[in-house]
Protein backbone atom coordinates (compact mmCIF):
# COMPACT_ATOMS: atom_id res chain seq x y z
CA UNK A 1 0.00 0.00 0.00
CA UNK A 2 1.43 3.34 -1.06
CA UNK A 3 1.89 6.03 1.57
CA UNK A 4 -0.66 8.33 -0.10
CA UNK A 5 -3.30 5.61 -0.02
CA UNK A 6 -2.44 4.83 3.59
CA UNK A 7 -2.91 8.46 4.56
CA UNK A 8 -6.15 8.77 2.64
CA UNK A 9 -7.38 5.65 4.35
CA UNK A 10 -6.32 7.01 7.74
CA UNK A 11 -8.52 10.12 7.41
CA UNK A 12 -11.41 8.15 5.99
CA UNK A 13 -11.29 5.71 8.91
CA UNK A 14 -10.88 8.52 11.40
CA UNK A 15 -13.93 10.33 9.98
CA UNK A 16 -15.94 7.13 10.29
CA UNK A 17 -14.76 6.58 13.86
CA UNK A 18 -15.36 10.17 15.01
CA UNK A 19 -18.75 10.46 13.29
CA UNK A 20 -17.86 12.92 10.53
CA UNK A 21 -19.48 12.56 7.14
CA UNK A 22 -16.27 13.01 5.19
CA UNK A 23 -12.52 13.14 5.50
CA UNK A 24 -12.74 16.77 4.37
CA UNK A 25 -13.74 17.62 7.97
CA UNK A 26 -10.07 17.36 8.92
CA UNK A 27 -9.05 19.90 6.28
CA UNK A 28 -11.31 22.50 7.87
CA UNK A 29 -10.21 21.55 11.40
CA UNK A 30 -6.54 21.94 10.48
CA UNK A 31 -6.99 25.23 8.64
CA UNK A 32 -9.14 26.65 11.42
CA UNK A 33 -6.56 25.71 14.03
CA UNK A 34 -3.96 27.79 12.18
CA UNK A 35 -6.13 30.72 11.10
CA UNK A 36 -9.28 30.83 13.26
CA UNK A 37 -11.59 31.28 10.28
CA UNK A 38 -14.52 30.34 12.54
CA UNK A 39 -14.73 31.26 16.21
CA UNK A 40 -17.29 30.74 19.01
CA UNK A 41 -20.60 32.49 18.35
CA UNK A 42 -19.90 32.88 14.62
CA UNK A 43 -22.66 32.81 12.03
CA UNK A 44 -21.34 30.58 9.26
CA UNK A 45 -22.49 29.97 5.68
CA UNK A 46 -21.23 26.73 4.12
CA UNK A 47 -21.46 26.78 0.31
CA UNK A 48 -21.21 23.40 -1.41
CA UNK A 49 -21.85 21.65 1.90
CA UNK A 50 -22.59 18.08 0.72
CA UNK A 51 -22.19 15.55 2.36
CA UNK A 52 -21.96 17.77 5.46
CA UNK A 53 -18.51 17.21 6.95
CA UNK A 54 -17.64 20.92 6.98
CA UNK A 55 -21.08 21.81 8.34
CA UNK A 56 -20.49 19.43 11.28
CA UNK A 57 -17.11 21.03 12.06
CA UNK A 58 -18.52 24.56 11.66
CA UNK A 59 -21.25 23.74 14.22
CA UNK A 60 -18.63 22.54 16.71
CA UNK A 61 -16.46 25.61 16.20
CA UNK A 62 -19.32 28.13 16.36
CA UNK A 63 -20.80 26.51 19.48
CA UNK A 64 -24.21 27.10 21.07
CA UNK A 65 -24.30 30.82 20.30
CA UNK A 66 -23.37 30.34 16.65
CA UNK A 67 -25.54 29.44 13.67
CA UNK A 68 -24.69 27.42 10.57
CA UNK A 69 -26.43 27.20 7.21
CA UNK A 70 -25.35 24.83 4.44
CA UNK A 71 -26.22 25.15 0.75
CA UNK A 72 -25.80 22.50 -1.94
CA UNK A 73 -27.43 21.41 -5.19
CA UNK A 74 -27.32 17.80 -3.90
CA UNK A 75 -29.55 16.36 -1.22
CA UNK A 76 -27.85 16.55 2.19
CA UNK A 77 -29.11 14.43 5.04
CA UNK A 78 -30.29 16.51 7.97
CA UNK A 79 -27.64 17.68 10.46
CA UNK A 80 -28.93 18.55 13.94
CA UNK A 81 -28.81 22.33 14.64
CA UNK A 82 -27.80 23.21 11.07
CA UNK A 83 -30.11 24.74 8.48
CA UNK A 84 -29.63 22.97 5.14
CA UNK A 85 -30.91 24.49 1.90
CA UNK A 86 -31.02 22.69 -1.41
CA UNK A 87 -30.13 25.32 -3.95
CA UNK A 88 -27.68 26.56 -6.53
CA UNK A 89 -25.20 29.25 -5.51
CA UNK A 90 -25.54 30.78 -8.95
CA UNK A 91 -29.15 31.59 -8.08
CA UNK A 92 -29.28 35.03 -6.45
CA UNK A 93 -32.29 34.11 -4.29
CA UNK A 94 -29.80 32.27 -2.04
CA UNK A 95 -28.82 35.68 -0.62
CA UNK A 96 -32.41 36.27 0.56
CA UNK A 97 -32.51 32.85 2.20
CA UNK A 98 -29.27 33.63 4.05
CA UNK A 99 -30.73 36.84 5.52
CA UNK A 100 -34.01 35.08 6.32
CA UNK A 101 -32.19 32.50 8.39
CA UNK A 102 -29.47 34.58 10.06
CA UNK A 103 -31.29 37.91 10.26
CA UNK A 104 -27.99 39.70 9.62
CA UNK A 105 -24.65 39.32 7.85
CA UNK A 106 -22.47 36.30 8.63
CA UNK A 107 -18.98 36.13 10.17
CA UNK A 108 -17.60 33.44 7.87
CA UNK A 109 -18.32 31.87 4.49
CA UNK A 110 -16.69 28.51 3.75
CA UNK A 111 -16.68 27.10 0.22
CA UNK A 112 -15.62 23.54 -0.53
CA UNK A 113 -17.06 23.72 -4.01
CA UNK A 114 -16.51 21.21 -6.77
CA UNK A 115 -18.20 20.91 -10.17
CA UNK A 116 -19.47 17.63 -11.59
CA UNK A 117 -16.02 16.40 -12.61
CA UNK A 118 -15.77 15.46 -16.30
CA UNK A 119 -12.22 14.11 -16.15
CA UNK A 120 -11.05 16.75 -18.65
CA UNK A 121 -8.73 18.77 -16.45
CA UNK A 122 -8.89 22.10 -18.32
CA UNK A 123 -12.70 22.01 -18.28
CA UNK A 124 -12.98 20.97 -14.62
CA UNK A 125 -10.49 23.61 -13.51
CA UNK A 126 -12.29 26.39 -15.43
CA UNK A 127 -15.68 25.28 -14.06
CA UNK A 128 -14.38 25.12 -10.48
CA UNK A 129 -12.93 28.63 -10.65
CA UNK A 130 -16.21 29.88 -12.18
CA UNK A 131 -18.22 28.56 -9.23
CA UNK A 132 -15.77 30.25 -6.86
CA UNK A 133 -16.53 33.55 -8.59
CA UNK A 134 -20.25 32.83 -8.09
CA UNK A 135 -19.55 32.12 -4.41
CA UNK A 136 -17.56 35.34 -4.04
CA UNK A 137 -20.61 37.27 -5.32
CA UNK A 138 -22.62 35.79 -2.45
CA UNK A 139 -19.77 36.69 -0.07
CA UNK A 140 -20.05 40.32 -1.22
CA UNK A 141 -23.71 40.38 -0.17
CA UNK A 142 -23.66 38.41 3.06
CA UNK A 143 -20.24 38.64 4.74
CA UNK A 144 -19.86 41.14 7.57
CA UNK A 145 -17.01 43.68 7.65
CA UNK A 146 -13.84 41.97 8.93
CA UNK A 147 -15.43 38.55 8.34
CA UNK A 148 -13.50 35.56 6.99
CA UNK A 149 -13.85 33.26 4.00
CA UNK A 150 -12.34 30.00 2.83
CA UNK A 151 -12.28 28.81 -0.78
CA UNK A 152 -11.19 25.49 -2.20
CA UNK A 153 -9.43 26.08 -5.51
CA UNK A 154 -8.35 23.62 -8.20
CA UNK A 155 -4.88 24.97 -8.86
CA UNK A 156 -4.25 25.78 -12.51
CA UNK A 157 -4.34 28.37 -15.26
CA UNK A 158 -6.99 30.64 -13.67
CA UNK A 159 -6.23 30.26 -9.97
CA UNK A 160 -3.81 33.21 -9.70
CA UNK A 161 -6.36 35.46 -11.37
CA UNK A 162 -8.95 34.41 -8.78
CA UNK A 163 -6.42 34.92 -5.98
CA UNK A 164 -5.68 38.49 -7.17
CA UNK A 165 -9.42 39.19 -7.43
CA UNK A 166 -10.08 37.95 -3.88
CA UNK A 167 -7.00 39.73 -2.46
CA UNK A 168 -8.63 43.08 -3.21
CA UNK A 169 -11.45 42.26 -0.79
CA UNK A 170 -9.56 40.92 2.23
CA UNK A 171 -6.82 42.23 4.49
CA UNK A 172 -4.93 38.95 4.29
CA UNK A 173 -5.04 35.95 1.93
CA UNK A 174 -3.03 32.79 2.67
CA UNK A 175 -2.73 29.70 0.49
CA UNK A 176 -2.47 26.27 2.10
CA UNK A 177 -2.78 22.58 1.30
CA UNK A 178 -3.89 20.73 4.46
CA UNK A 179 -2.47 17.34 5.46
CA UNK A 180 -5.82 15.63 4.84
CA UNK A 181 -5.64 16.66 1.15
CA UNK A 182 -4.32 13.98 -1.16
CA UNK A 183 -0.75 14.70 -2.29
CA UNK A 184 -1.80 14.05 -5.90
CA UNK A 185 -4.79 16.38 -5.66
CA UNK A 186 -4.56 19.83 -7.27
CA UNK A 187 -6.71 21.38 -4.56
CA UNK A 188 -5.48 24.34 -2.57
CA UNK A 189 -7.30 26.43 0.01
CA UNK A 190 -7.40 30.22 -0.01
CA UNK A 191 -7.81 31.47 3.56
CA UNK A 192 -9.24 35.01 3.37
CA UNK A 193 -9.18 37.02 6.58
CA UNK A 194 -10.57 40.46 7.41
CA UNK A 195 -13.18 41.26 4.77
CA UNK A 196 -12.75 44.87 3.71
CA UNK A 197 -14.43 45.44 0.34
Amino acid sequence: MKLIDARRDFYRKLAHKEGYRSRASYKLKELNQSYRIIGPGFYVLDLGCSPGGWTQVALELAGNKGKVMGVDTSYVEEIPNAHIVRGDIEDESIVELVFEYFGRKVNAVICDLSPQVSGVWAVDHAKQIAINYAASKIVDHVLAYKGNALFKVFDGEYSNEFRDYIKKKFTKVQIRKPKASRKTSSELYYICLGYNP
